[in-house]
């Protein structure tokens, strides 16, 4: 069993409007509902916007802080789900249903190393 991380591409923008926010979050608990019932759950999440963001870069011996994005781009990270496959194509199955349930892009990475 590996572990799979489903990352949410979110463009960067004015947010939905509440009523098609209202069906993704429905469309959203459903999956990690299923996602559990499968024993498939890990984890998931949804972050802040990248203006949220603080960044670390080491360099010279020391670490240099600075606010925002490490990036600008027309996509940002909007969330993270963890979930537990057996393989790829298990992984792509649940990141198909990921996608429809947030409207968004989902990345489909696997974790090195097998699962505990």
């Amino acid at each position: 069993m590996k572990y799979y991380l489903l990352s949410v591409m979110q463009p960067v923008g004015d947010p939905p409007a509440p009523e098609a926010l209202k069906e993704i979050g429905d469309n959203l608990e459903a999956f990690h509902r299923e996602l559990r019932e499968a024993g498939a759950w890990v984890f998931a999440g949804g972050l802040h916007g990248p203006e949220s963001a603080t960044v670390l870069r080491p360099g010279d011996g020391d670490v240099l802080i600075t606010d925002g994005p490490y990036a600008e781009g027309k996509e940002m990270l909007g969330g993270i789900c963890l979930v537990k496959a057996p393989d790829l194509d298990a992984a792509l199955k649940w990141g198909r249903k990921a996608a429809l349930a947030t409207t968004l892009p989902i990345e489909v990475r696997p974790f090195m190393g097998d699962a505990d």
